[in-house]
């Protein structure tokens, strides 16, 4: 029999090579028909005599990433059409879909024939519980090798015998801790661990994993056998009594309740480890049915799995313009941003021309991925010739005419209109014509900035967030005349850096800044209104905001929220920003002298190391405070998400994002947008559009005119839209999938 997905090829001793390479993916993937070929090669396996076991392996450079999530959402969405008709039969339906998996892995660890999996690459999820029931598992010895299961980061878990293979192959608080994160995992730590056997020579890889069967490895996995004790001992014993109560807090703690998929985890691990095996599974198979069944998980698989992918393939890039391969890039400003920028540059490989007024200020900037990439050699992330080869590519300098054959030229000099408008200029009289200048302003409109350029088409804003080398997200601003041309070479270049582009067009602020500004802001109105200040940054984690809004303040720096007032002031007059605020921020930075972390005193007080920051107790003098127990706890968490949320929908209604799967993806990567409702708009769409308007109307007539609800909310509450309706990303077509 022939496969599409894999191949089949036995040795001398009869020992089958499995071999996974799917046609025309970049990475493996278990999809309907990789499940169905793999029942078939399991079959074959165990009804050959002449087969004495099997190795599965990848054809590719990864190992596999999974399963196919877009699978997943086709069993939800099915689950949706017909839990109206019949919800006793639709939940069965996807009760035995959501066991297909566990089924394929358990037949394969039963088999009676040795299987083992030889890992050469990343093996993610999925892909990862099959090699977990293999009975023998070796990996290469390469940094390229990383081993998970990620499914909670998008809303869902390991349901496929992760949350019990890997608590009977481990300690439970390992086990816990690995599957409530979805943290990556080394070749030597998942053998320290307990999850893999062997760690191998690359090119020894497949040898060695087929002398595990020529060595007798039994075909029976550890739990399978009479007498199979835990590791770390039983759920009810002095370490379970040690280890649960406290788990479960600290999920509590870290989680606030809003990832139900957390929580399911476990369950399953404390139920599932208190029974035989394969009641184990059907107890993990409920629980996944359950959560494939919340609002979170199908927001959080939207938005942090497939509109990600989709987005970082370049969904919003024009069709029709040649791929930009970058042999230069020059980086105007070698300051905190500009120096980030050079760095993230150079790790992709691409080399940099760092510019400053003087060679000094352009070696400082150097310094700077000097000493990031040397954080990263000592923690054993990088090697020291990796150090060599990024340094190698930035090349400091004061003088223009090094630009000359730069592909792009990212601006990131000072805030300042006149000192921007002259390295327009003199970068331009230098760059080749075909080249794309983009400017990295957080507050200037890109309109005003390109009246600069000889060649506004070719002009474009490149928004990065601070730490650039951390943040994940980069806005890309089109200027009124801004070319497809300029907009292509901006998305190429975030892709070639491994960021995810937004497109946005020209406004105040943009789109990240309006939203984060009024997240502040209401925090600000909050403490005048007198609500304690632990109590406001205590309702933003709960809300599940990784940052509470004044510790963000701190961040970004005071002064500079007190600069952008000012400047709001003086471009759209007094009423554009509350008295009261002004007042905060005034008292803060000029009676205070308050101006956040940099100068270790803000909101919140910063002692030297290893003391942790806490908040200023002077915040109390400044107005009087309510009682704790007056103040809705519930009300202020709602208050700080939906007036985000409002802002995003305006900016839809303007016009300024144009795509939901950008204004939800960015809420999350930039500022952290609670991600467990999938991102600001998702946040809408998961209340419904009537019941939004109908809280946000309710915290206007209590709390003012920031929470008025815009008029396409509105008209969208009216017909019982959502912004994925609405605003559907895929109705041109020429969306490109997720993988």
């Amino acid at each position: 029999m022939s496969y599409t997905n894999f191949t089949l090829d036995t040795d001398a001793d009869g020992i089958a090579l499995v071999t996974w390479n799917m046609p025309d993916r970049s990475m493996n993937v278990f999809t309907e028909e990789v499940m169905r070929e793999l029942n078939a090669i399991v079959d074959k396996v165990a009804g050959d005599a002449a087969i004495t076991g099997a190795v599965i392996t990848s054809g590719k450079d990864t190992f596999s990433g999974g399963a196919d999530i877009t699978m997943l959402q086709k069993m939800l969405t099915t689950f949706a059409a017909e839990k109206g008709k019949d919800l006793e039969k639709a939940t069965r339906a996807l009760f035995e879909n959501a066991g297909t998996m566990t089924g394929l892995f358990r037949k394969l660890e039963t088999s009676g024939k040795p299987w083992v999996s030889a890992i050469n690459g990343t093996c993610m999820g999925g892909a990862f519980e099959m090699s977990l029931a293999c009975h023998g598992r070796v990996a290469a010895d390469s940094d390229k090798v990383k081993m998970a299961l990620p499914e909670v980061k998008i809303g869902i878990f390991p349901g496929a015998g992760g949350t019990q293979r890997v608590p009977r192959l481990t300690d439970q608080q390992q086990a816990l801790q690995m599957l409530t994160s979805g943290q990556n995992l080394s070749p030597q730590k998942a053998k320290s661990m307990g999850l893999i056997h062997e760690i191998a020579e690359p090119a020894k890889l497949v040898e060695t994993a087929k002398a595990m069967i020529r060595n007798g490895l039994k075909p029976v996995a550890p739990w399978d056998e009479k007498g199979f004790k835990l590791p770390g001992g039983p759920v009810y014993s002095a370490a379970g009594a040690n280890l649960w109560p406290p788990a479960i807090a600290i999920l509590r703690r870290e989680t606030y309740g809003n990832y139900p998929a957390a929580a399911a985890i476990l369950k399953c691990v404390y139920e599932g480890l208190l029974v035989p095996f394969d009641t184990a599974l059907r107890i993990e198979q409920r629980y996944f049915t359950e959560i494939m069944q919340t609002k979170e998980a199908a927001a959080m698989i939207r938005s942090l799995f497939v509109s990600l992918q989709e987005l970082n393939k370049g969904a919003r890039r024009p069709a029709g313009v040649p791929e930009t391969r970058f042999k230069k890039i020059g980086i105007l400003g070698a300051g905190f941003m500009g120096a980030g920028i050079a760095y993230v540059t150079a790790k992709a490989g691409i080399p940099v021309v760092l510019l400053d007024r003087d060679m000094e200020s352009a070696e400082k900037g150097k310094a700077h991925s000097d000493g990031l990439i040397s954080d990263q050699v000592k923690k054993g992330r990088a090697k020291p010739e990796d150090k060599d080869r990024l340094l190698s590519l930035i090349t400091p300098t004061s003088d223009y005419a090094d630009l000359a054959g730069c592909d792009l030229v990212v601006e990131a000099v000072f805030e300042d209109s006149a000192v921007k408008k002259s390295a327009t200029e003199q970068a331009e009289a230098v760059l080749k014509s075909s080249a794309v200048l983009a400017s990295n302003t957080s507050t200037i409109p890109i309109t005003a900035l390109a009246k600069n350029s000889a060649r506004p088409k070719n002009f474009i804003g490149i928004h990065f967030f601070s730490p650039v080398d951390r943040m994940m997200l980069v806005e890309i601003i089109l200027g009124k005349k801004t070319g497809d041309k300029a907009l292509a070479t901006a998305i190429d270049f975030v892709r070639a850096i491994k960021k995810t582009p937004i497109v946005v067009n020209d406004t105040r602020g943009f789109y990240v800044n309006r939203c984060v500004l009024r997240y502040m802001s209401e925090a600000y109105k909050m403490l005048i209104e007198g609500v304690p200040a632990p109590m406001i940054e205590n309702a933003a984690k709960a809300a599940g905001m990784p940052v509470g809004p004044l510790a963000l303040t701190d961040e970004t720096a005071i002064d500079l929220a007190q600069k952008i007032m000012k400047q709001t002031i003086r471009d759209l007059g007094g009423k554009a920003v509350d008295p009261k605020q002004m007042a905060l921020i005034n008292t803060m930075v000029d009676d205070h002298g308050r101006f956040g972390r940099k100068n270790g005193k803000g909101f919140y007080d910063y002692p030297a190391k290893p003391a942790k920051k806490k908040l200023w107790p002077g915040l109390r003098e400044f107005y009087p405070q309510l009682k704790p127990e007056k103040v809705d706890y519930a009300e202020l968490q709602q208050r700080l998400l939906v007036t985000i949320a409002l802002e995003a929908a305006r900016v839809m209604e303007e016009g300024i994002v144009t795509d939901p799967r950008e204004a939800d993806v960015g809420s999350i990567l930039a500022f952290g947008f609670a991600p467990y409702t999938g991102g600001a708009l998702s946040y809408i769409d998961g209340i419904g559009a009537g019941q939004f308007v109908k809280i946000a109307k309710g915290l206007q007539k209590k709390y003012g005119a920031e929470f008025k609800v815009p008029r396409l909310l509105l008209d969208m509450a009216e017909k019982g839209e959502t912004f994925y309706q609405r605003f559907d990303p895929y109705a041109k077509g020429d969306v490109k999938q997720a993988a």
